[in-house]
């Protein structure tokens, strides 16, 4: 019986293989509240859909007692499966397996199964989870990571890339997550740094934690590195599910498509969410849910530059994104960090097929000697950059204030919006009335007989003038002037007319950003 003999062997080979670094390696992973590799990416795909490929690659280091060394599929697992029945490629480093450890045969089980997501055309979804490169394989570790890098930039703007950061995440290993569209980290698990805490200490000498340095919340919160934050694993999942289903599978589709749902607008009536105050802030999150789809919207960055809010939602079951000013941070301001993250996720729209709408709100760009030396130009530069060069529908809606460079970086037309509405309290113009005044009028105020007076009216006759949409108006900046009401059924209509929309490029290898 020589094939159920072979068989058996399989099966035992299998077994092997299977149990990874081990029962107390697996014990111990467990203790730290970490699933296995395998049981994440179980957890993240659809019930029994996983194909694992490359069980039985094993390393071919000699060096430093590497010869004796067996590391069952040398600390990563990789396969592919399926998220709502969609095709993925999926890979996660096993830690329990010479911590994590990347050397040759590990990167080139990673690549492959990149590779794959290229050529089938079908999301990316890699779970780090590492101690780093494997010292005793040398130079070998570094190749095996700019192999990783270079997939990574070809695959960008092809497939979706997503990054699932469940350890540690250190050195150089962490570009390769920074080159990818989605970082997922969680709350106590996650670390991503490129020198750690005893580097620091010995060259700087300085001492912070792992946590302090780059926990999770310092990435979702601090750098922007990390796009969604959660605070278990299973969480962590979730957000992930969430995610594919608002974007495309690869660069030639569009989302998936869902039921049509009207917003509750019970719970957000969006007649009543602008203040009657106009320097008064409002959650322009409210605004977002009055107009979608079952009032869902799943934001990006949530904590990060919180002065601009961006995610995705759905109208008549169609996924669009949103750009939206948030006055209850810093007045909506556009600056260095809310410019550099609208800027990248009005791209990553762009070159996966998903219409921009943009709700306008801020009085302009942040002054003061930070920004300046900070760059706010470059950065600002980004926003203005990436709307000119978008090609998918834009549609924008000024809500209340649009002044100055602000006005205009906001996907105005200037920039090519497809479609510019306004509310009836928008306020379309250089600078506020305020400023405005003092500096047109500022001869007459002076002199005045009570200055203060002449200042409120000069103030007022300002707005009058051009503190509202229909200056812009008469100009044809805006299209139409429409009630808040109105917004859910505008938005519906011109998206409707711009599905087949096709915009002439100019021919080049590549634009150069304000990178």
């Amino acid at each position: 019986m020589p094939s159920l003999q072979k068989s058996s062997d399989l099966r035992r080979r299998m077994k092997d293989a299977l149990k990874g670094g081990g029962t107390k390696a697996i014990e111990k992973q467990k203790a730290i509240g970490k699933l296995t590799a395998r049981e994440r990416i179980i957890a993240i795909l659809d019930p029994n859909s996983f194909h694992e490929y490359d069980l039985f690659v094993e390393h071919a280091a000699k060096d430093f007692g590497m010869d004796k060394k067996s590391l069952p599929g040398d600390g990563v697992v990789t396969g592919t499966g399926s998220i709502r029945t969609k095709p993925v490629c999926i890979y996660a480093q096993d830690f329990t397996v010479a911590g994590g450890s990347l050397g040759w045969a590990h990167a080139k089980k990673i690549t492959k199964i990149m590779d794959h997501a290229m050529k089938l055309k079908v999301p990316i979804i890699g779970i780090n989870d590492s101690g780093g490169a494997r010292i005793q394989e040398g130079v070998n570790s570094l190749a095996g990571y700019g192999e990783i890098f270079y997939r990574n930039t070809r695959a960008s703007g092809v497939v979706p890339q997503l990054s699932v950061i469940l350890g540690p995440c250190a050195g150089g290993a962490v570009y390769s997550p920074a080159l990818t569209d989605f970082v997922f980290v969680v709350e106590n698990i996650s670390k991503m740094f490129i020198t750690g805490p005893e580097v620091i200490k010995t060259v700087l000498g300085e001492e912070i934690s792992m946590e302090e340095l780059g926990g999770a919340r310092v990435h979702a919160e601090i750098t922007g590195n990390a796009h969604f934050y959660a605070m278990s694993e299973e969480e962590c999942f979730g957000q992930i599910k969430q995610l594919i289903s608002f974007i495309p599978w690869n660069n030639t589709k569009k989302a998936m498509s869902f039921p049509k749902k009207n917003p509750k607008t019970r719970r957000y009536p969006i007649e009543e969410i602008l203040p009657t105050d106009p320097k008064e802030p409002y959650d322009v999150r409210d605004v977002i849910k009055a107009i979608v789809d079952d009032s869902e919207f799943l934001e990006v960055q949530e904590l990060f530059a919180a002065n601009i809010v961006v995610g995705y939602a759905r109208l008549q079951g169609e996924t669009v994104a949103f750009v939206a000013n948030q006055p209850l941070v810093l007045a909506g301001v556009l600056d260095v960090d809310s410019s550099d993250k609208a800027g990248r996720f009005i791209r990553y729209c762009d070159a996966f097929n998903i219409p921009i709408i943009t709700l306008v709100d801020l009085p302009g760009y942040l002054p003061g000697v930070d920004q300046e030396h900070a760059g706010v130009i470059r950065h600002g530069a980004k926003v203005l950059y990436a709307y000119s060069e978008a090609t998918v529908p834009k549609i924008t809606v000024i809500l209340r204030k649009a002044y100055g460079g602000g006005y205009i970086a906001m996907c105005s037309h200037h920039l090519r919006a497809d479609f510019v509405f306004a509310w009836p309290t928008a306020e379309i113009a250089v600078m506020g009335p305020e400023g405005a005044a003092n500096i047109i009028f500022r001869k007459e105020i002076m002199e005045a007989e009570n200055p203060d007076e002449m200042r409120k009216q000069k103030v007022a006759e300002y707005k009058e003038k051009f503190a509202n949409p229909y200056v812009a108006a008469t100009y044809g900046y805006v299209d139409a002037v429409i009630e808040p009401l109105e917004t859910r059924s505008k938005l519906i209509h011109a998206l409707e007319i711009s599905t087949h929309k096709d915009e002439v490029t100019p021919k080049r290898k590549h634009g150069v950003p304000p990178f």
